[in-house]
C-alpha cells in the first residue's frame, strides 16, 4: 500500500500547525479521523514521521524529508489540476497567490474583481508574507505564484509588472510638508529612516536610501506594517519611506496624509510575478502578470 493524497495532507497539515487538534480544524475533520490516518502512513512508510508530546507534534528528521516530499507530491497534484482545467485556452482552478503585505491590500482588490469578470472558474488563494516567507514559500511548494521583487528569489522565472517609486511622509511640520512635489535626498537628513522588519526586501533597499541620503535607521523603532511606520512618521519619530501604491491609496483616501516622491532615480523598486522554472502553468502566469500590469497602471497613473 501507498499512502493517499488525503493522508499526505494531513501530514502536512500537522507540521505546519505543529499540533494535531490544530491540523483537524483547518481541514474540517475530527482529530481522531486525523490521527487514525497519520498511524496508517506511518505504519504503511514504516517510520515515524511525528514525536507527540504533550506540547504537540514535532517533525522527526526522516519526516522532515517525508514533510518535504509531501508538499512537493500536493503541489504537483494542484498544478495538474489546475493545467487540465485550463486546457481551454482559459484561466481555471486554484492558483495560490503569495504576495508582500505592502502590496497585496492596494492591488489585488481590482484584481480580483477583473480576474471574476475574465476567468470565472479561476480561484486565487491568497496568503500575505514577507519576503523570506514567500521565497521558502515558493521553493516549498505552498505558492505556486508570488508577487515580489525578482532579485529576492534567486533561480525563479518572473516578469516584470510594474515600478514602484519611493515616497515619503514625515510630520506636518517636517520638510516633507513643504509644497514642493518631490524632495531630494538631502533633504532627508536631519531624520532617522523607519522601517519594516528585517524579512522584508524594502527594508533593505531603505537602509541604503538611508545611507546615502546620510542618515540613520531608527535604532527605536521597527514597524510591523506601513501603517505603523506611518504613525510614527507623523509624531515625529523620523521619515516613513512608502511604495507608490500605498502612498497614492492613501493620499487619495485621507486629505490629510502627507507624502512626497523622493526625487533619486535609485528610489524605487521593481515588482514582478515570480514563479518556479518548473511550473507547467508560466503560460497563464503570464497572462496573470499582464492583467495585473495594466491594473497597476491605472492605479498609479493616478499621481
Amino acid at each position: 500500500m501507498r499512502p493517499t493524497l488525503r493522508q499526505l495532507q494531513y501530514i502536512v497539515a500537522i507540521a505546519d500547525s505543529g499540533r494535531f487538534h490544530e491540523a483537524a480544524r483547518r481541514l474540517h475533520v475530527s482529530q481522531p479521523s486525523l490521527s487514525t490516518q497519520l498511524a496508517e502512513a506511518e505504519a504503511t512508510l514504516g517510520v515515524t514521521i511525528f514525536e507527540r508530546g504533550r506540547k504537540g507534534a514535532t517533525v522527526t528528521p526522516i519526516g522532515e524529508d517525508i514533510v518535504r516530499m509531501a508538499r512537493r507530491i500536493l503541489n504537483d497534484v494542484e498544478e495538474l489540476k489546475t493545467l487540465a482545467l485550463g486546457a481551454h485556452n482559459t484561466m481555471a482552478g486554484r492558483i495560490r497567490l503569495g504576495v508582500l503585505p505592502s502590496i497585496g491590500p492596494y492591488l489585488l482588490p481590482a484584481v480580483t474583481r477583473r480576474l471574476h469578470e475574465r476567468f470565472p472558474e479561476l480561484r486565487l488563494k491568497v496568503s500575505e508574507c514577507d519576503t523570506l516567507e514567500l521565497d521558502q514559500g515558493l521553493r516549498e511548494g505552498r505558492f505556486d505564484v508570488i508577487i515580489s521583487t525578482a532579485d529576492a528569489h534567486g533561480g525563479m522565472s518572473s516578469e516584470i509588472m510594474f515600478r514602484e517609486d519611493l515616497w515619503v511622509c514625515g510630520s506636518p511640520e517636517d520638510l516633507v510638508a513643504a509644497k514642493s512635489e518631490s524632495v531630494s535626498l538631502d533633504q532627508l537628513s536631519a531624520r532617522p529612516f523607519l522601517t519594516l522588519g528585517s524579512g522584508h526586501r524594502l527594508s533593505r533597499l531603505i537602509q541604503d536610501i538611508a545611507r546615502r541620503a546620510g542618515t540613520t535607521i531608527s535604532a527605536e523603532y521597527e514597524g510591523s506594517s506601513l501603517d505603523a511606520a506611518r504613525q510614527m512618521a507623523v509624531m515625529g519619530a523620523g521619515y516613513a519611506i512608502m511604495p507608490s501604491l500605498y502612498a497614492l491609496s492613501e493620499a487619495r483616501r485621507d486629505p490629510d496624509f502627507i507624502v512626497r516622491r523622493i526625487d533619486d532615480t535609485d528610489c524605487h523598486r521593481n515588482v514582478s510575478l515570480i514563479w518556479r522554472p518548473t511550473s507547467p502553468l508560466e503560460p497563464e502566469f503570464r497572462t496573470l502578470a499582464a492583467l495585473m500590469k495594466d491594473i497597476a497602471g491605472e492605479l498609479l497613473g493616478g499621481k
